[in-house]
């Protein structure tokens, strides 16, 4: 049998399973009452892992969640159609397709052969984890003005995936920039 999780130690990212549906925590605020009697809420900002959706809601300090059966394997990214976006997994080496939904935003972050993790709940692939950084090529960017160097200038540089990011004006078109998957910012040069 799955471990049980108290409300009150859900925290930040951890994964837990609320209505049979596997969530992130993204955010959990423990609210105690100053009065006797007062019953100790925890409120968390959570992610629907199967439909991507964030809502916030409020438990009971003593509320129970079923630890959530979730897999994390490694895929390569191949490439995206009208079928959605084709990944081969690294241990059974079978096409697993996800489709738009599953996959978001992330397909500004991945070009071919990219490593990610594929995240499965009961076996079935529901969507993907990337890396905290990826490395990207700069496609082109306008060059930088003399002059223009006060505190932290910086120029729109777009990436070889179509994704934009504002970068430092030392960087060139063809120089491989590292970015944030969180922020969607430039962390520095690769």
């Amino acid at each position: 049998m799955a471990a049980l999780i108290d409300a009150i130690s859900v925290k930040r990212k951890m994964f837990f399973e609320f209505e049979n549906t596997p969530f992130c925590c993204l955010e959990a605020d423990v609210n105690t009452p100053t009065a006797r009697g007062g019953q100790t809420l925890v409120r968390l900002k959570m992610r629907n892992l199967l439909t991507n959706a964030v809502f916030e809601k409020t438990f009971k300090a003593s509320d129970k969640f079923k630890e959530p059966d979730l897999d994390s394997v490694q895929a390569s990214y191949l490439y995206s159609d009208g079928d959605g976006s084709h990944f081969l997994d690294q241990e059974s080496y079978e096409t697993v397709t996800l489709n738009r939904q599953m996959v978001g935003d992330a397909l500004d972050f991945l070009i071919e052969g990219a490593l990610i993790d594929l995240r499965k709940f009961n076996g079935n692939p529901i969507g993907l984890e990337l890396p905290m950084f990826v490395e990207l090529d700069v496609a082109s960017t306008e060059p930088a003005v003399r002059g223009d160097s006060s505190g932290g200038a910086t120029k729109t540089a777009r990436l070889e995936t179509g994704l934009e990011i504002r970068v430092p004006l030392f960087i060139k078109q063809g120089e491989k920039v590292k970015v944030s998957t969180e922020n969607r910012e430039f962390a520095g040069r690769a």
